[in-house]
């Protein structure tokens, strides 16, 4: 339904200047207790109850089909770690497209309990329904976790000399739906079968709680994100808007897989607008550059530097090779949904 205006809204997030005006109505009560309430950006809650950090967060899984399931799980424990804590609970929804049959709900429900269990998640509650109008699965999942009281970490706590951290490739969350639910495509544009399995195959790649813990509880980052809608791109926005801050990033610095390159060039899309569960944003102090690359090289993943945090307007300038230059103040609407409607189920 269009808004008041009459104007509809871009397909995806909305735009951080209509959800600003939103969430102003959201703080007219709050809680003494609320640490981080609802703001543009912030992946979660953060709840002060005695001694703990209550870290809560909520989100939709509604860009992919059959991976819906394993996805809504991680994503939401993503967030939560994200934010500092470890995650322990979630709370699951889905709704199915009428026609869909028992077996495929069972086999989204079988994926939540499976990624549950991969990351030592309990799942303590949820709805099952067959809704009118959805057309492919939607998962809802809430997540929760907890940390030490003052421990948790908020998106908007980047400082300017911040160097920000790319920790795992962009993309992969993306990729994977795109090889599972648009084969069809890949397969018209000849892209090679193995190509698509190994992208298929970052599905089970997606979780960063290992490193955003590691990450949190040895207090070497001033602010963590889980990119997802819009990509990289997406979530570098998200965090220099709740951070008030100014994002210089190098895109030859920027960790992309082969496989996501050759599907993106394929399609014609851009893999750093590419939904991007599994990959890790963080801002660094620039003195403990050294202690981040020691624990992340114990932990055995990929990591990079990708440019710092600066005074001024807040957004991202990127930087590309041969010094061209874009600037973004909103996340970009993220390629999956230009897929999803080009399928005619966006």
């Amino acid at each position: 339904m269009p808004g008041r205006s009459g104007s509809p809204l871009p397909v995806g997030k909305v735009p951080h200047r209509v959800l600003e005006s939103l969430l102003s109505a959201a703080w007219s009560y709050r809680r003494p207790a609320t640490r981080v309430g609802p703001a543009v950006g912030e992946d979660a809650a953060i709840i002060t109850l005695g001694g703990l950090d209550l870290v809560f967060h909520i989100d939709p899984i509604t860009e992919a089909g059959m991976l819906a399931g394993w996805l809504s799980v991680h994503v939401a424990s993503n967030d939560v770690a994200a934010s500092g804590a470890r995650p322990r609970w979630v709370s699951v929804a889905v709704l199915a497209p009428k026609g869909f049959d028992s077996e495929s709900i069972a086999s989204i429900q079988a994926d939540i309990e499976r990624a549950a269990r991969s990351i030592g998640v309990e799942v303590v509650g949820g709805h099952t329904e067959v809704s009118p109008g959805v057309s492919k699965p939607i998962v809802v999942a809430a997540g929760a976790g907890v940390t030490c009281s003052g421990c948790a970490v908020p998106t908007g706590g980047a400082r300017p000399g911040d160097l920000i951290l790319q920790v795992k490739p962009a993309g992969m969350e993306g990729t994977a739906i795109i090889a599972t639910d648009f084969r069809h495509l890949l397969d018209e544009r000849g892209v090679d079968s193995s190509v698509v399995e190994r992208a298929a195959a970052m599905a089970g790649s997606v979780s960063i709680v290992r490193e955003a813990v590691e990450l949190a509880e040895n207090r070497l980052v001033t602010s963590m994100h889980d990119p997802t809608e819009g990509g990289l791109l997406g979530g570098l926005v998200e965090m220099a808007l709740a951070s008030r801050a100014s994002f210089r990033v190098y895109r030859e610095k920027v960790i992309i897989r082969e496989e996501t390159v050759i599907i993106a060039e394929a399609l014609g899309i851009d893999p750093l607008r590419l939904i991007s569960s599994g990959s890790l944003l963080a801002t660094v102090p620039r003195d403990l550059k050294a202690d981040v690359e020691h624990a992340l090289e114990g932990l055995g993943v990929e990591y990079s530097f990708i440019g710092e945090v600066e005074r001024g307007e807040p957004g991202v300038r990127l930087y590309k090779p041969g010094g061209a230059k874009e600037e973004y103040k909103e996340p970009p609407v993220d390629e999956i949904s230009k897929l999803w409607g080009g399928a005619g189920e966006g």
